[in-house]
């Protein structure tokens, strides 16, 4: 037997925040959840599977016509017409959609029920999928308390949307214990909601299959599905596919011993171009951070901006619109940074103290927030990060530390 399990397509999300973009390539960003969910579907096609599984998050919230809904139709029908099911259990973004609750399926897609644990057996098979949706966007009961026994003879899968027992980044969602996915004598637990590929257990496998297409570069790698083989002592073979049209990466740059920035440039053009071969052929995202402690500090904060159009030239002539630069982010420190005396009179020695002052107090903390939030509202939906949570503005203090010296001693410049 041969399935094919994914969770977190996030299909049509919006990508919130990419028209503050102006060299973004926006339709082809905004359609790579389309297109990962179509390679999917040859996927199943191409390896004629039993059945494909998702593990929650097929939608990514509420969405306002049909057009997302009726792409997952069409798909959907691809694979009844080649006599493939579907199985899915809704997540919290499916949770929130009204649209979706109303939406006509075909008979090949079987959604497991949101009040209480549900079967859908395959006598053909000999599969019997159990699981349980999310009712409402936010659970933060144990679903798979409930989860039935296994059935004797089928290969028994589960399908959980969940934070599992919260090691994770995520929300704390139908929390679980690991443990106890693994003694409930299914033969596959997949699971979703985590978008990272994390295999929690081996025996039986208990899988985050991750997202199908990163969104953001927080979801940078390889992004797929996992086709899950049954052979004939009923153990489950796992085989890690990747689907994702456009690949997110931060390319990190050391600039440590470079002495000027063409030799920062030089560096960025090197690290861009393995970047873009690991693609292989796919649209490179990137956030390039350059880091490390360098004599061209003062030149690249001083001239920030035009070090930033620099980096995206680079990246243009490494792979023409192959690559597409979503920030850059300086993190250069001097290459001999003496010790500020704290005692002095000075204008650093008063900075350094300030800055350092405000970071370590939360009152001082919470005033700057203030008076950052008439700028904070100006700022794209969907950031991602808060700009008035207390870690953000200790990290603009620590930017003020690091970069406003360089450029007070070296004349401001242009940035």
């Amino acid at each position: 037997m041969k399935l094919v399990h994914a969770a977190d397509i996030h299909l049509d999300s919006p990508m919130h925040g990419l028209a503050a973009y102006d060299t973004a390539p926006v339709g082809e960003l905004r359609l790579a959840t389309r297109a990962a969910l179509r390679g999917l579907v040859d996927l199943c096609l191409a390896e004629r599977a039993d059945a494909l599984l998702i593990g929650g998050d097929l939608y990514d919230g509420d969405w306002h016509d049909y057009a997302t809904g009726a792409q997952f139709v069409r798909e959907a029908q691809r694979l009844a017409e080649a006599g493939i099911p579907i199985v899915l259990v809704t997540g919290n973004h499916d949770a929130a959609s009204r649209i979706t609750k109303a939406l006509r399926l075909p008979a090949n897609v079987h959604v497991l029920p949101v009040d209480e644990p549900g079967t859908v057996v395959f006598e053909e098979l000999g599969l019997a999928v159990h699981g349980q949706g999310y009712a409402t966007a936010a659970v933060t009961e144990d679903l798979s308390a409930g989860y039935p026994l296994p059935l004797s003879g089928m290969v028994n899968v589960g399908l959980l949307h969940t934070s599992a027992d919260g090691r994770f980044d995520h929300a704390p969602y139908a929390p679980c214990r690991v443990e106890r996915l693994a003694a409930h004598g299914y033969d596959f637990w997949g699971l979703g909601h985590v978008h990272e590929r994390v295999l929690l257990w081996e025996d039986p496998p208990i899988l985050f299959p991750g997202c199908l297409q990163g969104r953001n570069v927080r979801e940078t790698g390889p992004k797929g599905a996992t086709i899950v083989t049954f052979g004939a002592d009923g153990r489950a073979v796992l085989e890690e596919r990747v689907l994702d049209v456009v690949r997110w990466a931060v390319v990190s740059v050391d600039a440590s011993g470079l002495d000027d920035v063409d030799a920062v440039l030089a560096a960025v053009g090197d690290a861009l171009a393995i970047a873009v071969e690991e693609a292989d052929g796919r649209l490179l995202a990137a956030r390039v951070r350059v880091a490390g402690a360098s004599p061209a500090h003062a030149a690249l904060v001083r001239d920030a901006r035009r070090f930033e159009w620099d980096v995206r030239s680079a990246a243009a002539e490494v792979a023409g619109e192959r690559a597409w630069v979503e920030k850059v982010v300086v993190r250069t420190v001097p290459e001999r940074v003496s010790a500020v005396d704290l005692e002095s009179d000075d204008v650093f020695a008063e900075l350094t103290r300030a800055v350092r002052d405000a970071a370590g107090d939360d009152a001082a903390l919470s005033s700057l927030a203030s008076e950052l939030a008439p700028l904070a509202a100006k700022l794209p939906v969907g950031l991602g990060w808060d700009p008035l949570a207390p870690e953000t503005v200790r990290g603009l203090l620590a930017d003020v530390e690091r970069e406003l010296p360089a450029l007070l001693l070296d004349g401001g410049g242009g940035s």
